[in-house]
């Protein structure tokens, strides 16, 4: 009799694709629900909420919440200690992991919300890392997270509430790449960097496909860089209406300058 604790039938069941991420939601037992990943000799399963091990450190929901609190009692000259470092790499890999999951598995909405816990904790271990070493160890990353974020938001929000919307997902993610390079005085690779390009790309595939203009907001900037004052008046007003992510399909009459 095999053992319980044997999970040969399981791996002869699911066979390893190299070069993908084989990711499944199953049902336990007991009926929670919980998330597998298929790797070349074995099977990692994770929780859907929440830290991904399914552990609360130190009583907080994850890692990142535990250090939030050290800072609220320390004050904000508090300092990532080798050991807490140690820790944080732990729940960005946990979280990177199930990310992918959620991206071949096409749930878009969950993989955006994993997305905006490892940038919050960049943002927190930019601030309180230990010397700048470490701290640039991590922002490295930061674009490959941002372009996931932007990727899966524009993809949920396509499947929930139309082409308009996911193009201005795609705006305000561009924006913060645009904020993102600003920030390092890297402004001028903008325009060249890959992730910007494929985002873009995204965008106007989306126009394509969906026989898109520009979206309201998109107008508003264009007449605030022209200094078109008086349009820009009008189109706020249309999105004041409600109209704030409708795309006109054709020019407005009212575009004349």
């Amino acid at each position: 009799m095999p053992s319980p604790r044997d999970i040969d039938s399981l791996l002869r069941s699911w066979d390893f694709r190299p070069g993908e991420v084989n990711a499944r939601l199953v049902k336990t037992r007991s009926g929670r629900e919980v998330l597998q990943m298929r790797i070349d000799m074995g099977v990692v399963q994770m929780e859907t909420d929440l830290r991904p091990d399914g552990q609360r450190p130190n009583g907080a929901e994850t890692y990142y919440d535990y250090l939030v609190g050290e800072v609220i009692r320390e004050g904000e000259g508090f300092r990532l200690s080798r050991e807490q470092c140690t820790e944080a790499d732990r729940e960005f890999v946990q979280f990177y992991q199930r990310r992918l999951c959620w991206l071949s598995l096409r749930d878009y909405r969950r993989a955006a919300r994993d997305a905006d816990h490892s940038l919050a904790f960049m943002d927190f271990v930019r601030e309180h890392a230990p010397d700048e070493e470490w701290m640039l160890s991590h922002e490295q990353y930061r674009p490959f997270v941002l372009f996931h974020r932007v990727q899966a938001a524009t993809l949920a929000a396509l499947e929930e509430h139309g082409p308009e919307v996911a193009i201005g997902e795609i705006n305000a993610g561009l924006a913060r790449f645009r904020e993102l390079f600003a920030r390092y005085d890297a402004a001028e690779q903008y325009t060249e960097d890959e992730l910007v390009k494929r985002l873009e790309e995204m965008r106007e595939s989306v126009r394509r496909r969906y026989e898109v203009g520009r979206t309201l907001d998109e107008q508003l900037a264009d007449a605030v860089q022209a200094e078109n004052y008086e349009l820009a008046a009008r189109i706020r007003d249309r999105i004041r209406r409600g109209d704030a992510v409708r795309a006109d399909r054709t020019p407005p009459d009212d575009d004349a300058s």
